[in-house]
């Protein structure tokens, strides 16, 4: 990291005073820098494992806030030897409260209401650290199982973590889709909207980071937010006050979450596997 930090004070012009380890999970090394210039967040990781990825992030980053919502600026990306380097603008956090649930709210739908003409995206991206490809397709159905559910389940076959007749399970559920999820508009999705990935800062301002963005079906945002807790129940409410929501929509939940099980099932094993048997079963019986 000595030649990093040359590097970040070179590019960026400061000096750096420290450079403190943060949590980032398992795929970036993740610092806060202390600099004669302010504080800043580092990511790196290995660029041949992991292609692109944090170009990646900042281009979705950068996509988010031009639909308005707040995320990190994007001070610089760059590559060196076999590391790839993503530095962002840091925030100071504070504790949630129900003022902050509201804004979160208010910015969701409008994050939502940015729209296209097709679902997708006009290049692929990650989530957590597996490939997403985002190839734009005209509806919903067509996308969610052909860019997000087909992808995973042949993986997962491979990985020895789903069996034929999974297989064969999936494809019953394929036929009745269409008669489950009601037709909306494509919607710009942060796609991996869980609360690891939601920053309270100062003022009670949300902050979107981590980003997987597409152009989706806004249920599966709201989805996600469900999957692990950590979202205050009263932000539904006013999310559904500022951008009313199909009846029936909370039934949807772990329909839409059968994606990000999946990748579960796929990066943490099978303690994710009896929840998707679940969720294939209750909706395919039932038609």
């Amino acid at each position: 990291m000595m030649v990093v930090k040359k590097l970040i004070e070179d590019r960026l012009s400061v000096d750096i005073i420290s450079m403190s380890p943060l949590s980032g999970g398992d795929i970036n090394d993740v610092y806060m820098l202390d600099t004669s210039a302010g504080q800043f967040i580092i990511k790196s990781n290995y660029r041949e494992m992991f292609p692109n990825m944090l170009e990646r992030e900042a281009k979705g980053l950068k996509q988010l806030g031009k639909s308005g919502v707040t995320t990190p600026e994007v001070i610089d990306h760059f590559e060196h030897d076999e590391l790839q380097v993503l530095i962002l603008q840091y925030f100071e956090e504070e504790r949630a409260n129900k003022e902050f649930w509201m804004y979160f709210a208010q910015d969701l739908s409008n994050l939502h209401q940015s729209s296209h003409t097709f679902f997708g995206l006009d290049y692929d991206n990650y989530i957590g650290s597996l490939q997403q490809a985002n190839e734009f397709k005209s509806s919903w159905e067509q996308f969610f199982i052909e860019n997000r559910i087909k992808p995973l389940i042949k993986k997962a076959f491979d990985n020895k973590l789903l069996s034929e007749s999974h297989l064969n399970s999936f494809e019953g559920f394929f036929t009745v889709f269409s008669e489950l999820i009601p037709v909306e508009p494509p919607s710009l999705l942060h796609g991996d909207l869980w609360s690891g990935n939601l920053l309270c800062s100062a003022g009670q301002k949300p902050v979107f980071i981590d980003p997987a963005v597409y152009f989706g079906h806004r249920e599966a945002d709201l989805a996600m937010t469900q999957m692990f807790g950590g979202f205050d129940s009263a932000f539904l409410n006013f999310y559904n006050d500022c951008f009313p929501l199909e009846k029936g929509w909370q039934n949807r939940i772990s329909i839409h979450n059968l994606y990000p099980n999946l990748v579960h099932l796929i990066l943490f094993g099978r303690s994710y596997l009896s929840g998707i048997e679940n969720v294939i079963k209750r909706f395919t019986r039932k038609n």
